[in-house]
């Protein structure tokens, strides 16, 4: 028998499925509601409408269900703002330009590239974002579909994903598998889980309109 060195450890079997289910626990960690971070309750002024003040603005907006007034830079993104004040991070920041889809969000129940809006846009809107299409610890049956159906794997670009095909059967594009190709087109998955994302669709299709 061959002597172990110090430090040595047992081999360890690691499946695949065991691999995607962490991964798809860990993506639905996104998926649930977050409160407004403390800095940006702070930040909260007295109602009124959108106010100049230099380089300055005050919105507000609705997220998630959360009246919000704060003031921002008038050059921030909603994507930034949704990060970085609110506390939203389930929204994520892939290429910055509009490309990836990892962004997405819904802007009056349309979807939005948070990294190419401006924040003020958001000023008398409600804005959506992957924690908010959950009710509390109920998953949404879109997420629900994605972790069935093994729609993720790293999980980075799946709060997009899943934003973008609530969009597709509200708005009644999931009649075939071509015709949610086509409307997913703007999302990219970097792993190519391309055939378990278009699967999850179709069953939470059902699912959503039976609802």
């Amino acid at each position: 028998m061959k002597d172990r060195n110090v430090g040595d450890v047992e081999p360890v079997s690691v499946t695949r499925r065991a691999v995607l289910g962490t991964g798809a626990g860990a993506a639905a960690t996104t998926m649930l509601p977050l409160p407004i971070r403390a800095d940006a309750q702070e930040g909260m002024v007295p109602p009124s409408s959108l106010v100049e003040t230099g380089t300055t603005i005050r919105i507000a907006t609705t997220v998630n269900s959360q009246f919000v007034e704060i003031d921002i830079d008038s050059r921030a993104s909603l994507l930034d703002m949704l990060r970085e004040r609110l506390g939203f991070t389930g929204t994520k920041k892939g290429c910055d330009h509009g490309q990836c889809g990892a962004c997405t969000v819904h802007v009056d129940g349309r979807t939005a590239l948070s990294c190419l809006t401006l924040a003020a846009k958001a000023n008398g809107r409600t804005v959506t974002t992957i924690e908010g299409v959950a009710a509390g610890d109920t998953l949404h049956a879109m997420q629900r579909a994605f972790i069935d159906h093994d729609a993720l794997q790293c999980g980075y670009c799946t709060p997009g994903q899943v934003m973008s095909a609530i969009a597709c059967v509200r708005q009644r594009q999931a009649t075939s598998k071509d015709s949610i190709r086509e409307f997913m087109s703007g999302n990219i998955c970097r792993c190519g889980a391309y055939v378990g994302i278009v699967a999850a669709i179709e069953a939470a299709a059902s699912e959503m309109q039976e609802g």
